[in-house]
């Protein structure tokens, strides 16, 4: 019963939060990728989202070149999960890893995907 709620009922966010109105995180994507087990999308969740804040502090000390791979790292870890708004932001910054924009519209993705991550895995 656990695993329907993960699965396919989202926390309550404020419609605002997300341009598009889509779940920062593609519930039936990580289900998939979990073959339904709880536990497990509780723990690559918790993992993607201690993964994304350290990404984010390696990518505001490093050279462009470092903080463009390090963006692609972010990338697959936020395709993995289905964290789609993350992986579109980090590709954005592999290419222009520069662009003060980009990098802030980064940290909103994280950040509202770890606010989600949050609220699922209370």
């Amino acid at each position: 019963m656990a695993t329907l709620k993960i699965a396919f009922e989202a926390p309550d966010i404020p419609a605002s939060s997300t341009p598009s109105s889509r779940n920062p995180i593609d519930l039936a994507h990580l289900y998939r990728q979990t073959m339904g087990d709880t536990a497990l999308e509780i723990e690559v969740l918790k993992l993607f989202a201690r993964q994304a804040r350290q990404a984010m502090a390696e990518m505001a000390e490093r050279d462009a070149e470092a903080c463009s791979q390090e963006a692609h790292r972010l990338k697959g870890a936020a395709l993995a999960v289905g964290a789609v708004a993350v992986a579109e932001a980090a590709a954005a910054i592999e290419t222009c890893p520069a662009d003060a924009a980009l990098r802030s519209a980064l940290g909103a993705a994280v950040l509202e995907a770890e606010l989600f991550v949050l609220k699922l895995c209370r």
